[in-house]
């Protein structure tokens, strides 16, 4: 009796993610749904076909909506906001810093008509309401970005115009960086926003030390 030949025969298709799946390119193009649509309003089918993957692997892959979006800011942190960050160096003075800072604020926010604001400024900041994981998560990017800004005061102290701390001279620029995500988000035009971050940093920096 002649045995079947096991090295020809063909292997089961593993469960869950689609043949070809991209994993990078799927959060990318759900980091542009939940951007452009919110959160409430980035339904399941949209991200199901934007991401090329059917929604019972969708839902294997990352569990649920909740996990999707987490997911999807951490590629837009990597992706997005590390431009944003790399910009204040340091490689000059700290007003040139902040104000390559602001500058790429602005860009972000107003690169893409698509994809106005911030994911996590405005989205996230939306989403957070009562969801305790999304207020730590909304928490906890907050704060990574107050801690950039802040050593890179530290490191240019002695430019600070007032007398507060690096730390809340921190948290004032990166509200400001966020108010002007939130103005974007609302169409105010990016050469607007701009003069608006020259002058944030005009009154943090002391003058005559750029």
């Amino acid at each position: 009796m002649n045995q079947p030949d096991t090295n020809t025969a063909p292997l089961p298709r593993p469960r869950g993610r689609p043949r070809g799946f991209e994993p990078q390119q799927a959060l990318d193009a759900a980091v542009r749904v939940f951007w452009s649509e919110g959160y409430d309003g980035a339904a399941i089918s949209r991200l199901s076909r934007d991401m090329g993957m059917p929604k019972a692997s969708l839902y294997q892959e990352f569990g649920d909506k909740e996990g999707l979006f987490l997911a999807a800011i951490g590629r837009y942190v990597e992706t997005r906001l590390s431009t944003v960050a790399q910009a204040l160096g340091p490689s000059g003075t700290l007003k040139a810093d902040l104000d390559r800072f602001f500058e790429a604020v602005v860009t972000l926010a107003t690169s893409d008509p698509a994809t106005p604001g911030c994911l996590i400024s405005c989205v996230l900041a939306d989403a957070a309401g009562s969801n305790a994981r999304l207020r730590k998560e909304l928490d906890a990017r907050f704060a990574a970005l107050e801690s950039r800004l802040r050593s890179r005061i530290e490191v240019g102290r002695m430019e600070i115009a007032g007398a507060e701390s690096p730390a809340v001279t921190a948290i004032l620029l990166a509200s400001v960086a966020r108010g002007l995500m939130l103005r974007a988000r609302a169409g105010t035009d990016g050469g607007t926003l701009q003069e608006v971050g020259r002058a944030a940093v005009n009154l943090v920096v002391r003058s005559g030390k750029d």
